[in-house]
């Protein structure tokens, strides 16, 4: 007998005024941007804000900020600009100097002034060494010094004549005379007898006395009178030395008390002026080096025979009194905020320059070092990116070191050693800079869980939100957002339609009927686009057609591949039933991500079931093709079908899935309720409606979830429909949640009010089946049966007759196998009593 089932009415779904988005607001008297005054200000971003009102606030090491959020939300520019409003204690710049350390020459030292006192100390020290270099050399070639110089030069002299005249004195009364003898390229002094009038030497002598013509006895009395006066002018020769040296002694006195008031006065004078502990004791040791060597006072002069010395050999003699000012804040109005868009290591902490010398050495001083922007930041902030950071070889690891320990070091990052050569380590400079990293939610989280010191150094996480409330405060902001792009691009006046027509658009980026989208950028994107095509037909204002036109334009330039697969559903490629009834097969609907777009299709899901006791079958993942979530989504859906129809009897069902015509992976649960609703169909035999394509996950307690993409699906089903031709029953089912983040293109929104196409929210699978289906879905009634002639009824029906099927089955096998063992072991036991018969009772075995 066939079973009698009934019908019911399909609900009428949503109507136009439910999916209505279209911004109504007009405030009085507002006909375009120019009734608005343009905002600066910082939109939506409340939580974001208090965030780092915190990390500036508390001087405290390690609450530098890393703000997170995604991209087009116009964070480096709204940073800057909260950066430059926010209300903080009055900082303390300074002016930072590199100069020279006298003691070690490879360990340049570090002077620190308040801001505009670095600029006047480098001017002062270079007014010092020039007045110095000019007045030094006068005093020199006064009539003064020159007769001070003269006096001591003719004392030394003259005691120098008298020492010699004495040696002389000696040699004339000893008969000896002292002579000039050539000896190799040059001559030396010796001392000879005076012979009949003339010097001879005592070789000379030695052979007269072999040839007899010289007394022996007299040779020997010239030579010990040559030994004493030998002795006599090696002592004259030292007193000779050490009265030159007494004399350079005096000279270099004499220098020094010239020179000395002189330098000792001015830099006492830059004492008084920068009485800081480091700077007196840089202070005094100029002044002992420019006392000290007074050779630098005259410059290097030319070789003979050249014009001037070359310029390789040329040395500035006071170049170790200069003063590498490498931060000054001397014209800083307000706190220092460096956005650092480049931050390689050289331009985040700075570089030591290097030259090649006369001997083709490499090398460097104090005065080629460069200060990076950690530096230019002190006092103040760094903004920069931290994926930027993280890529840069090397930054990462000092950016931690300096935020860590409070100060820079100044260093050049060669990992390579290509520029080997003589190196400096200058001294850390001190810095209090607040870092503000700007980053990806991924790159946050990848450094909170993989960099310990992360935790330490970034405490405070500032998240820009993309999206805020829409209200109607909101909505007068972002009029007021629309007026600066104007200005600041140069752009046509927005009349109220257009200005509410972007506002749609900004409902419609944020993804929910009560949220405006907080990426500005992508507004400001849509805007100039807009002024472009008023510009194009000539208008003088823009208006909502411009703007609808710009973002048809902004998706047409995108959605080739949307195209391409659209064409694919129109010849029949891609097989998709959008009208009449079948047996377990339903419409789902997937959502193509291809990163900047994304669109909607639907996909045929087909079901079959049979007896057994596979349960349910996931084609997808037999194929190793299911993702994780859609493998869940299946395993939900056998735990529902378990409550709902395996209370009272075993659950033994094969029911096999697939998506049709699907060659790639497959993976979320929204799916998960039209796989439900499939399998319902297979098992009554009751047709689901081929027009209705269905989205939407369920739970094991037959709740309808809600889910995402939900306006590129029905957008991607009415498109297929739509290029078949609407029939006036089509239409989408969708979870209840979903309501609230319909906003959908105008075209599906018209047919939608013309009833050319349709969209049902349901709770549950109940009311999805009776949607697809016609038939009632039905409800469990006390006596733990289903409502009679439901769709329910008639599977739980179907499930108890197949369970009794398979266990008669199980049964009938059983017989079957016992009836055909017993006969095979009667045949057999007769047979053995033909070979054996039984022997007469007291018959003896032989």
């Amino acid at each position: 007998m066939a079973t009698k089932r009934k019908t019911v009415r399909r609900p009428p779904g949503l109507n136009y005024a439910d999916l209505d988005y279209r911004v109504a607001d007009a405030p009085r008297g507002v006909k375009s941007t120019d009734d608005f005054k343009a905002s600066y200000d910082i939109i939506g971003q409340d939580r974001a804000i208090n965030a780092i009102r915190v990390g500036l606030h508390v001087p405290s090491r390690g609450y530098n900020v890393f703000v997170t959020g995604m991209s087009g939300t116009g964070r480096s520019t709204t940073i800057t600009r909260l950066l430059e409003q926010i209300e903080h204690i009055s900082p303390r710049l300074l002016d930072i100097c590199y100069v020279n350390n006298f003691k070690n020459v490879d360990n340049p030292r570090v002077l620190m002034f308040k801001a505009g006192d670095g600029k006047r100390f480098k001017r002062d020290m270079r007014y010092l060494i020039d007045s110095l270099r000019k007045v030094v050399p006068k005093i020199f070639l006064s009539e003064d010094y020159k007769d001070r110089h003269s006096r001591i030069v003719r004392e030394f002299e003259n005691r120098q004549k008298e020492l010699i005249q004495t040696f002389e004195d000696k040699l004339t009364a000893a008969g000896f005379v002292m002579v000039q003898v050539q000896s190799g390229l040059g001559v030396r002094n010796e001392i000879q007898p005076l012979i009949a009038e003339e010097p001879a030497s005592l070789d000379k002598l030695e052979r007269l006395v072999k040839e007899g013509k010289f007394s022996a006895a007299h040779l020997d009395e010239l030579r010990r009178r040559w030994d004493s006066l030998r002795r006599d002018f090696d002592l004259t020769s030292v007193e000779s030395k050490k009265l030159s040296g007494k004399l350079d002694d005096a000279i270099e006195k004499l220098n020094h008390s010239q020179v000395e008031p002189l330098v000792t006065d001015k830099v006492n004078l830059l004492k008084k002026r920068y009485a800081t502990p480091k700077a007196i004791a840089y202070l005094e040791e100029v002044e002992e080096a420019l006392t000290n060597d007074l050779d630098r006072y005259q410059e290097a002069g030319p070789r003979r025979g050249e014009d001037e010395a070359p310029a390789f050999r040329r040395r500035e003699p006071f170049e170790e009194f200069a003063v590498n000012l490498i931060l000054d804040n001397s014209s800083a109005a307000k706190v220092p905020i460096v956005l650092e868009k480049s931050p390689s290591y050289k331009n985040l902490f700075g570089s030591m320059e290097r030259v090649v010398d006369r001997h083709g050495y490499w090398r460097t001083d104090f005065t080629r070092i460069f200060g990076g922007s950690l530096l230019k930041a002190s006092g103040g902030f760094l903004v920069v990116s931290a994926l930027d950071v993280l890529i840069e070889p090397g930054v990462w690891t000092h950016l931690k070191r300096a935020l860590r320990n409070g100060e820079m070091e100044v260093a050049a990052y060669d990992p390579f050693s290509m520029m080997a050569g003589s190196g400096i380590k200058p001294e850390p400079i001190p810095v209090e800079v607040k870092v503000v990293l700007i980053g990806e939610p991924w790159v946050y989280r990848a450094l909170w869980q993989m960099d310990d010191e992360f935790k330490t150094i970034f405490k405070v996480k500032s998240e820009f939100d993309s999206v805020m409330p829409y209200s109607r405060k909101n909505i007068h902001e972002y009029y007021r957002f629309m007026r600066r792009i104007v200005d600041n691009d140069h752009l046509l006046t927005f009349d109220l339609s257009a200005m509410q027509a972007v506002a749609e658009y900004g409902r419609r980026l944020a993804g929910h009927r009560e949220k405006l989208t907080a990426r500005f950028t992508l507004l400001a994107d849509i805007m100039r686009e807009s002024d472009y095509h008023a510009r194009a037909r000539k208008g003088k204002a823009v208006t909502r057609a411009d703007v609808e036109n710009a973002v048809v334009a902004r998706r047409t330039r995108v959605n080739l591949v949307e195209d391409k697969v659209q064409e694919m559903f129109d010849t029949n490629m891609l097989l998709v039933t959008t009208s009449g009834s079948t047996v377990g097969q339903i419409n789902g609907l997937s959502v193509y991500m291809l990163g900047e777009y994304s669109f909607g299709r639907p996909s045929r899901i087909t079901v079959n079931t049979s007896l057994g006791k596979a349960g349910v079958i996931n084609i997808e993942r037999e194929a190793e093709l299911s993702g994780p979530i859609h493998t869940k989504g299946v395993a939900v859906l056998s735990g529902y079908l378990r409550e709902t129809f395996a209370q009272d009897k075993p659950l033994v069902m094969s029911a096999s899935i697939t998506f049709e015509q699907s060659y790639g992976g497959v993976d979320g649960d929204s799916a998960s309720s039209a796989e439900v609703y499939g399998i319902l169909s297979s098992l009554t035999g009751v047709p689901i409606d081929q027009g209705i394509a269905v989205t939407g996950s369920v739970n094991q307690k037959g709740e309808i979830q809600p889910i995402g993409g939900v306006n590129e699906k029905i957008e991607g089903f009415f498109d297929v429909c739509k290029s078949r031709g609407l029939t006036g029953r089509q239409g989408v089912m969708i979870p209840h949640q979903n309501v609230q983040d319909l906003l959908l293109r105008p075209d599906v929104m018209h047919a939608v009010k013309a009833k050319k196409f349709h969209l049902w929210p349901v709770r549950t699978i109940n009311e999805g089946i009776e949607i697809l289906t016609g038939h009632p879905g039905g409800k469990r009634l006390t006596s733990g049966k289903f409502t009679p002639h439901s769709i329910f009824a008639m599977a739980d029906d179907k499930l108890r007759r197949m369970a009794l099927a398979i266990d008669r089955f199980g049964h009938d096998e059983k017989d079957a196998n016992n009836n055909g063992e017993a006969k095979k072991s009667g045949t057999g036991a007769r047979r053995n009593r033909r070979k054996n018969p039984r022997r007469p009772r007291g018959a003896k075995r032989r």
